[in-house]
Formats: C-alpha cells, sequence, structure tokens
C-alpha cells in the first residue's frame, strides 16, 4: 500500500507534538520565534543527519526541493539558512536533550529496543563508560581549546549493554581529565561497570565498592599492590592468574582500602597479558574477562554515531549548536536503532540509514519498507483517452 506520508513524516510522527511542545514551553523555545518554531528547527537538524547534509545551505535547499511535502512534516515554509544557523547559536540545547531522554525512556518501557547479540548469563546491570573526542578547528571553535593548535569537545558515555543505547551523556571541553566525568555517575547497586584504564581512580573504586557496585577495568602497568590470596585458575581457560590483592603504592590505602581482584588473561588475538582489576570475587575469572571483553560494545556504539551521521563535521561554530547536533544525531541515532530492531530484513544498521537517506520523500509504508525495501508497490499509469503509454516515452498520440 502506498501512503499519503513519506518516510520522513512516518519517523517523525514518533515525536508527538504534545510531548514536544511541553519541552519547548519548559525552556521558552518559541519565546518571540516570528514563525520559526522549535519543531521547525528540529526537523531541519533531523534531516540534517539523517539525510547527511554538509551544511546549512545544504539542508534548507534539500528542504525546500520537497515543495509540497513540507505540510506532511509540521513544517509551513521553507528554512532560510540564517534563520537556522541564529537558532542553534541561541536557542537552548537542554530542548534537544530533554527531547533525547524522553524518547529513549518512552522507546525503552515499549519494549520498542531491544539488543541483537546474545547477553551473558547473569543477571546484574551492565553498564560501559568511555568517551570520544571530536576534533574541532581551533581558529572556528576558539571556546574549545584542546592542544596549542587543535580545539575538541569529549563526549563521554555511559552504555547499558540491555539495548546498547545511552544511560549517561556529558558533553566536555576535550582538555578535561576523563575520570572527571567517571565522578558524575550515579550508578544503581548490584550494577557491574567496565571501562579503561584511563579511568584508574582509586578513590572512586572505593565509592562504588561501599555503594555495592561492581567494576572491571584494565590495572595500570605501574601498579603497586600486595598478592594476599592465589585462587584456584579454570581448566582450559585463557586465565593465567586469579589472585586477591591489596593496594600498596604510595597513598593507595588511604583512597581504597578494600581487598580487590586481579585477573590475568591472555588475549590470543594479539598475543599479550591483559590484567583486570575488579572488586567481584564470586564470579568466574572466565566471566570476569568475558564481561570487560563486552566493553568493547562502547567502541562500536562510537563508531556507528561518527560513521551514518554528522557528528565530525558541523554547521554552527558556537558552542550551543555543536551540542544541538550532537544531541540531534542521537536522536537520529535511537530512530534508527528503532528501525534496526522492528526490520525483519538481515541488513546492517549502516546499509540501513544509507538507504533511508536515498528515501526519505518515498511514499511507502514504514514498516514494509523496512522489513522489505526493494519489494516495491506496483503503481499502474493510467494513459487518457485515445492515448498510449509507452515505457520511457510517456504518452503518445
Amino acid at each position: 500500500m502506498v501512503r499519503v506520508a513519506s518516510l520522513f513524516s512516518q519517523l517523525l510522527s514518533h515525536f508527538p507534538r504534545g510531548e514536544f511542545q511541553e519541552i519547548v514551553v519548559r525552556h521558552g523555545g518559541d519565546r518571540g520565534a516570528k514563525g520559526f518554531t522549535c519543531w521547525t528547527q528540529f526537523v531541519s537538524m533531523l534531516f540534517c543527519h539523517v539525510a547527511r547534509a554538509d551544511s546549512l545551505r545544504e539542508i534548507c535547499h534539500g528542504l525546500a526541493g520537497c515543495v509540497g511535502k513540507l505540510r506532511h512534516l509540521g513544517v509551513m515554509r521553507t528554512p532560510r539558512k540564517s534563520t537556522l544557523s541564529y537558532a542553534n547559536e541561541h536557542r537552548s540545547s537542554k530542548i534537544y536533550e530533554d527531547l533525547f531522554w524522553a524518547v529513549l525512556q518512552r522507546f525503552r518501557s515499549d519494549g520498542l529496543l531491544g539488543p541483537r547479540a546474545k547477553p551473558l548469563r547473569f543477571h546484574n546491570k551492565l553498564l560501559s563508560f568511555d568517551s570520544t573526542t571530536v576534533s574541532l578547528c581551533l581558529s572556528l571553535f576558539p571556546w574549545a581549546k584542546f592542544r596549542r593548535a587543535k580545539g575538541g569537545v569529549k563526549v563521554h558515555v555511559l552504555l547499558d549493554h540491555g539495548d546498547y543505547m545511552p544511560a549517561f551523556i556529558h558533553i566536555s571541553e576535550a582538555r578535561r581529565h576523563y575520570r572527571m566525568a567517571a565522578h558524575l555517575l550515579k550508578l544503581p547497586a548490584g550494577s557491574i561497570i567496565t571501562c579503561d584504564r584511563a579511568y584508574n581512580d582509586y578513590a572512586l573504586f572505593s565509592q562504588w565498592t561501599e555503594a555495592g557496585v561492581f567494576f572491571v577495568t584494565r590495572l595500570k602497568d605501574n601498579a603497586v599492590f600486595e598478592i594476599v590470596e592465589e585462587r584456584t585458575l579454570p581448566q582450559n581457560r585463557n586465565i593465567l592468574r586469579d589472585q586477591i590483592i591489596r593496594l600498596s603504592g604510595a597513598g593507595a590505602q588511604d583512597k581504597c582500602s578494600h581487598l580487590l581482584r586481579r585477573v590475568v588473561a591472555w588475549d590470543p588475538e594479539h598475543e599479550r597479558e591483559i590484567a583486570l582489576l575488579t572488586n567481584h570475587k564470586d564470579f568466574g575469572a572466565t566471566t570476569i574477562a568475558d564481561t570487560y571483553r563486552q566493553r568493547w560494545q562502547i567502541e562500536v556504539f562510537f563508531k556507528t554515531i561518527k560513521q551514518n551521521l554528522k557528528i565530525k563535521t558541523f554547521v554552527g561554530v558556537s558552542e550551543n549548536a555543536l551540542r544541538i547536533q550532537i544531541w540531534t544525531a542521537l536522536i537520529a541515532l535511537l530512530l534508527l536503532r528503532f528501525l534496526h530492531h522492528l526490520s525483519k530484513a538481515r541488513w546492517s544498521l549502516s546499509n540501513l540509514a544509507a538507504l533511508l537517506r536515498l528515501n526519505l520523500f518515498t511514499y511507502r509504508d514504514l514498516q514494509q519498507w523496512i522489513d522489505d525495501p526493494f519489494n516495491l508497490p506496483l503503481i499502474e499509469p493510467i494513459a487518457a483517452s485515445g492515448q498510449e503509454f509507452l515505457p520511457g516515452l510517456g504518452q503518445v498520440g
């Protein structure tokens, strides 16, 4: 069946206008709008990501070429480049931050997201924490000074392995250390967090242990410790050591007086030993190693968003405009993950994003399209009376 609304319009239907307007009113987004509403701004920025538009000009011209179809998107007129630029600079990015969390919560509660990989056997909530640096030109983004001739921002993400979507996001200047964002986390008791050794903070590990939060991370090569107990190794596994240790470096006991566990696993792919540090003493050593291996899912998350959305080049140079583009990119990723989960076709998320970009204004039923995008509905051309329709030539008398 051919729908009377485009695929893009059907995607936007998952953002109820009442919910959206409530967020806009909360932040005063449409105050003094003069015709250019936050909804038009949102549609424009979502089009930027899904259509992979490289500039404000491409966004506005791309929407201008959809004459007669904008009304289906809730947009009354084509946005102007200067108007969109001004809105991105002055309207609060908190609007789209709140929109992302509201829609993500609704999708999760309705079961519209889900993992495709087989989870680990334990029932604890598994989380991974890491950050990615987005490089910026210092002459265009002087507020984001990182190094002498380079700018950048860091996007810190706590990934929930239940659906491989974020549970926490923090955007900061790139010069801020990784550990600063880790102190902002509020983790539920019983959860397990994995992180790289860049986040080694003994005081933070002590706080997590006392709060009933488990962690699995890499132990730094220069860490000083005493071995309290040697534990039995599992047979026929890549586990070299399983030890209970006490941190004994300078000031380490003042920061973390708890006994911790050191598991050394062999990495056959890179032919190296990996020393892991954890406060979980009940899981088997193999499970601890497998848990840390799951941390690479957050690397996949960063790779996915950078390859499929506009997150490495920006259409505005102010900090607010950059934040708006990052949050709308995350909203676009949420839509892609939602479509990928619903689709019965066995295709990658990258292929889905590429084909959606080419069919944004195609009039197809969205569910039928994501299940079988190449099975086009048959539309018979109707010729005028007394005329014959020839394929490729049109009507002939």
